[in-house]
């Protein structure tokens, strides 16, 4: 009997009796990270880090959810489980499952760059890995998080020069709080004030709520008039840019922080005048790398680029596979990271 399997649920372990990332309700879910296509309503028990808990609850509302803290290990049915940094948002985790001295891990959402905020990567030996894939191709390799910051600092300050505020697209949960990690904090003050969205706001409340250190923001309501911050970088979710709620802030300069601004075209289609090549997900490099420090045999590889990035692990020598998902994860046209 295989320590995982997949069904019309998701990704299910016999001996526990639980379901890793199910999208479809179940009676016992472990859940990696608090993403949408991670983290579904409808589930009986859920069971978490005590980092990534707080934001579960808000996104799923009074659900059933025990907790666990990276590293420590529970016994469930006949399976043995552990959580382990993945690096990818605050509290999200690898799971590894052991059953009869067989070792599998799930990887979730993982980044190995650390980025200051969330728990670094930590390679987690097995003999199976599953691991996502969603930058599985050599055209993605990421620059150094500090370049980043710096490019977006610099766009930010030349706007304020010219007197125009800076919109920048960024995913709710996890870019929102690693782009104010970089770019708020006191050592290197920016240009102006850092405005943010409602759905961006909530979630650095949550976080600041579970004791994370993000600096000051000032939300955004309908109530704030923007001349009354010069010079600000507002922080919004992707879907808000174009938006009548963006347009208020006038002659603004609009961008977007994601991985996908790797490829030609991107931009131009969701409307964004600059792009930063930003990514909480591992890139080509960081994929190849961690999957080498698993030292596993047998590695399935799901959410990506997964035909292309199969075959390349067989050509490197591994038994490689495809583990089917209902999602896409994050795509070049939305979903979060």
């Amino acid at each position: 009997m295989s320590v995982l399997t997949v069904t019309g649920h998701g990704l299910y372990c016999p001996a526990g009796d639980f379901h890793i990332d199910p999208w479809a309700p179940v009676d016992r879910a472990l859940i990696t990270h608090g993403h949408a296509d991670h983290a579904r309503p409808g589930h009986r028990h859920y069971l978490a880090t005590d980092i990534a808990a707080p934001v579960i609850r808000h996104r799923l509302g009074a659900i059933a959810l025990d907790t666990i803290r990276y590293g420590e290990t529970r016994r469930i049915g006949a399976a043995t489980v552990s959580f382990h940094p993945a690096g990818h948002v605050p509290g999200s985790a690898q799971i590894r499952v052991e059953h009869k001295g067989e070792v599998w891990v799930v990887s979730g959402d993982y980044k190995p760059e650390p980025d200051g905020l969330s728990d670094p990567f930590e390679p987690v030996r097995c003999d199976t890995f599953i691991s996502e894939c969603t930058f599985g191709l050599p055209i993605f390799r990421w620059r150094p998080q500090a370049e980043v910051m710096a490019e977006i600092r610099d766009w930010w300050a030349e706007n304020a020069a010219l007197g125009r505020a800076s919109l920048l697209g960024a995913y709710a949960l996890g870019k929102a709080q690693r782009l104010l990690a970089g770019l708020g904090d006191g050592a290197e003050p920016g240009p102006g004030p850092i405005l943010t969205h409602g759905a961006i706001e909530a979630t650095c409340r949550v976080m600041r709520d579970q004791g994370l250190d993000l600096p000051d923001t000032v939300p955004v309501t309908p109530e704030t008039d923007p001349r009354a911050h010069p010079g600000a970088l507002v922080l919004a979710p992707p879907s808000a840019l174009g938006s009548a709620w963006a347009r208020r802030f006038g002659r603004a300069s609009t961008g977007l922080a994601s991985g996908w601004m790797a490829l030609r075209g991107v931009r131009r289609r969701r409307a964004a005048e600059r792009g930063f090549v930003l990514s909480d997900h591992a890139d080509w490099d960081g994929l190849n790398t961690a999957i080498r420090e698993t030292g596993a045999e047998r590695v399935l590889v799901t959410h990506g680029y997964t035909g292309p990035f199969r075959r390349w692990l067989a050509e490197q020598g591994y038994d490689a596979g495809i583990v089917a998902t209902a999602w896409e994860g994050e795509t070049t046209e939305g979903g979060e990271e």
